[in-house]
């Protein structure tokens, strides 16, 4: 007898974009357990395979700034799509900016007197986003100067940490705008913490990658094309490019026994995840590398690929945010571990962002 062929359905642009936050923030919160611990600790802590799941943690493990400034992105953007549906036009990047500064103020920086004051809004009633969960130094100095960074005039100029790519899956999120507006937006909103190009061309390729999941591509084309978008730019930065092709063609040339590299030869290849570039290609190439092509179960696959993604001698949660943001974008809300869910910090908060995404973005269902 012929065993029937599996067949799925693809997943609601409303899926892609609750599977997208929280897929990431799942990353985020298992990767966040062990981000500044070297491989070897984690073994020890561990066994073999390093953490490999939550039922791992005594008491499960907490967001980062990864998950914060993201869920920011989203309120920032929000903001300017809540304007733009009254008819009033608005500084998509300004809004963003504001948005950052009620972000700073939970870490407990004072807004500068110099920029404008924010006025509250409904993300800000949350507690747990007033935890302060070692954000970066670019991030918090960037905002702090008082001045909106820009492309022409940075902040950082120098900084290519990865704090733009971890928090920059929203803006691939929006349907009905262009690839090249996903871009813009997302490379001028990075440009706001970090001034070397690196860290916002890092930015504008992974929101476009995200863009064409929401569209149905699949991981490696959708990959692939944001590496010919950046190989077509004048002033594409030589290292993301380098790093981005090396994710691709590492994760093309599997080993023979199917395994993926060791966290050594990871770390070894692409880097530790320190700076953007690294960060995006670490977790892509966790996405590609366990991909087993037609019929592989997406929940089997989002486990293995965040554990592949975070253990490594690096900056694990954004590694591990990335390629959940990825995952979650590709297969949707419906392929995330619901023993995974279950352990996560504040699901509501995440949803409830995702759903005004939703709400402003999409059509209401009959």
């Amino acid at each position: 007898m012929s065993v029937p062929p599996v067949t799925s359905s693809a997943p609601t642009p409303q899926s892609r974009i609750l599977g997208c936050l929280l897929g990431g923030a799942l990353g985020d919160s298992l990767g966040y357990a062990v981000e500044f611990d070297p491989i070897d600790s984690i073994r020890a802590r561990f066994g073999a395979e390093g953490l490999t799941s939550f039922g791992q943690l005594d008491g499960g493990s907490h967001f980062s700034d990864d998950t914060q400034m993201t869920l920011y992105t989203v309120d920032g953007l929000l903001e300017a799509l809540e304007w733009a549906n009254d008819g009033v036009a608005a500084d998509e990047v300004a809004c963003l900016w504001l948005a950052y500064l009620r972000w700073l103020a939970t870490q407990g920086v004072e807004t500068p007197s110099s920029a404008p004051a924010p006025q509250p809004r409904w993300i800000d009633g949350h507690e747990v986003l007033r935890h302060q969960r070692h954000p970066g130094n670019a991030c918090l100095s960037g905002l702090a100067g008082g001045q909106m960074g820009t492309v022409a005039r940075p902040v950082n100029p120098e900084s290519k940490g990865c704090g733009t790519v971890m928090r920059s899956a929203p803006f691939g999120l929006i349907p009905h705008i262009s690839e090249a507006t996903v871009y813009k937006l997302s490379s001028d909103a990075a440009s706001l913490t970090h001034g070397h190009p690196s860290a916002r061309q890092s930015a504008g390729a992974f929101s476009v990658l995200i863009h064409r999941l929401m569209g149905g591509s699949e991981v490696q084309d959708a990959a692939q094309h944001a590496l010919e978008l950046l190989e077509r730019r004048p002033d594409a930065d030589p290292e993301l490019v380098k790093r981005l092709r090396q994710a691709l063609d590492l994760a093309a040339l599997r080993l023979p026994s199917g395994a993926a590299l060791s966290p050594e030869e990871l770390t070894g290849q692409l880097g530790e995840g320190w700076v953007a570039e690294e960060a995006l290609a670490v977790g892509l190439y966790a996405v590609l590398a366990t991909e087993q092509g037609a019929g592989q179960d997406p929940a089997a696959h989002f486990r293995q690929a965040v554990a592949l993604a975070l253990n490594h001698s690096g900056d694990s949660d954004s590694t591990a945010s990335i390629a959940g943001n990825i995952l979650g974008a590709r297969y949707g809300e419906e392929a995330l571990p619901a023993d995974w869910l279950a352990a996560l910090e504040a699901p509501e908060l995440i949803r409830g962002m995702g759903e005004r995404l939703i709400a402003v973005t999409l059509p209401a269902g009959p």
